[in-house]
């Protein structure tokens, strides 16, 4: 069946040739990307002008769009969300970052914005023409379908999971150019080990978690700590209904503890739209197909959809939270760390989830590189900074020092929360703010 699609198989020089002056190309998403059309395209350098490439989470060690052309006479990058590489390029001016929520993404594919070329990854297709788009789910679909020009790169090295119900798949006719050839291994993303810190916010924050909790884990060092505990805690039946999964959910598979049995919605599948962490992860995934749910970003981030689960658990990162309960995600002054995502969603999941809990996870205080001692909690987010999720949207806040609620408290008595978990160091300038702003 596959020799009727013969014709569209093509080079990625032939392929990039579909890119023209002035076009808007998408690159994707997280692990999934699509470097021999990368690489391709950047080999136009001079030919094409006012090529404008999208893309985000990068974790691979290049972009060569970018490393080809660093005076931008030919392409501009952007990003939805800055990852580990593009976090490099910003010094250089090499990233014009673009901020969204991540469930509002499609939409403003259908919308708002327009693309015109789509760098797809897919694996390698099955004997009828289907692929699986691997490890990057994303917004695919939705993309795709409004460009003018599809491109699929078949990676050798991508999981070919489908989706039990077909949720993961693409199929051949749905190309405009096919293209494959020889891959560099997965981009993999580890741990570091936890500080003690990490390690008491996360027994503060297990210690909130019931049975039968359906997970929504960050990509970070307190969420994978949380899991390593989970593991060896005496809880069971586990779910993961999360945006990215990661090692940490391998971990709670491997301790038996993932049947993912009491979620009212994927019942014994764990739900994601992205994958990210080690070989062994992707392996996994590729091994045991039935375990998992993978979903495009209008299933998997709708808080509808969790509100449906009982138990819902968010744990997320924070950069810093100012007494109210405003959260900066993101941001080191106007410096862009990484972006919303969907920090939001998953929030306003748990929010609306019988026994929900979305908690935001941060330490009470950093050390500066000059050795000076700074809270991260604060009386008010500095300008310049981002306010990432809105005090209305906070449940819950954990800190080595504890972990508070602050749904349903006054201005005053948020305050007063957030105190008790603060550093010893800054309780009474934070109280003496308090004191005069929230009467």
């Amino acid at each position: 069946m596959l020799e009727q699609f013969k014709e569209k198989f093509v080079s990625p020089e032939v392929a990039a040739k579909a890119v023209r002056s002035g076009d808007w190309v998408d690159y994707g998403f997280g692990g999934g990307f699509p470097e021999l059309m990368d690489r391709a395209l950047a080999a136009r350098k001079g030919e094409v002008t006012d090529v404008k490439i999208r893309g985000g989470l990068v974790i691979r060690p290049r972009i060569e769009v970018v490393e080809q052309d660093p005076e931008q006479s030919s392409f501009s990058y952007y990003s939805w969300h800055i990852g580990d590489y593009e976090r490099r390029l910003q010094s250089q001016g090499l990233v014009k970052f673009m901020p969204m929520i991540l469930r509002f993404l499609p939409d403003l594919y259908r919308f708002h914005i327009k693309v015109d070329v789509a760098f797809v990854p897919v694996s390698r297709p099955d004997d009828r023409g289907y692929c699986g788009l691997g490890i990057s789910n994303y917004a695919w679909r939705v993309i795709f379908e409004n460009a003018r020009t599809v491109v699929f790169e078949i990676n050798e090295r991508l999981p070919t999971l489908q989706g039990v119900d077909g949720s993961h798949r693409v199929h051949l006719s749905e190309a405009d150019y096919i293209v494959e050839g020889e891959h560099e291994p997965l981009p993999v993303r580890g741990y570091k080990a936890p500080s003690s810190t990490d390690i008491q916010i996360a027994k503060n924050v297990v210690a909130e978690i019931p049975d039968g909790a359906v997970l929504s884990l960050g990509v970070g060092g307190v969420p994978f700590t949380v899991a390593q505990m989970l593991a060896e805690s005496g809880l069971s039946d586990l779910g993961c209904h999360t945006g990215t999964i990661s090692d940490a959910f391998l971990a709670l598979h491997r301790a038996g503890k993932l049947t993912n049995r009491r979620k009212e919605i994927d019942a014994g599948r764990s739900t994601w739209n992205l994958a990210m962490g080690s070989q062994e992860l992707y392996d996994w995934i590729a091994a045991e197909p039935q375990l998992f749910r993978p979903g495009d970003v209008d299933y998997v981030h709708s808080p509808e959809r969790m509100a449906k689960m009982s138990n819902f658990i968010s744990i997320n990162g924070g950069v810093q939270l100012d007494l109210t309960g405003q959260e900066n995600a993101e941001t080191a002054g106007t410096r862009q760390l990484s972006g919303t995502g969907g920090q939001l969603d998953f929030l306003e999941g748990a929010y609306r989830s019988k026994g929900g809990k979305g908690f935001i996870c941060v330490n009470s205080s950093r050390v500066t590189k000059d050795g000076e001692r700074k809270s991260n909690i604060v009386p008010f987010i500095s300008g310049g900074s981002t306010v990432s999720a809105p005090r209305t949207m906070i449940q819950y806040v954990a800190t080595e020092y504890g972990v508070v609620k602050l749904s349903g408290l006054t201005l005053r008595e948020r305050a007063q929360a957030m105190i008790s978990i603060a550093h010893p160091d800054f309780r009474d300038e934070l109280a003496e703010y308090a004191q005069e702003n929230f009467k």
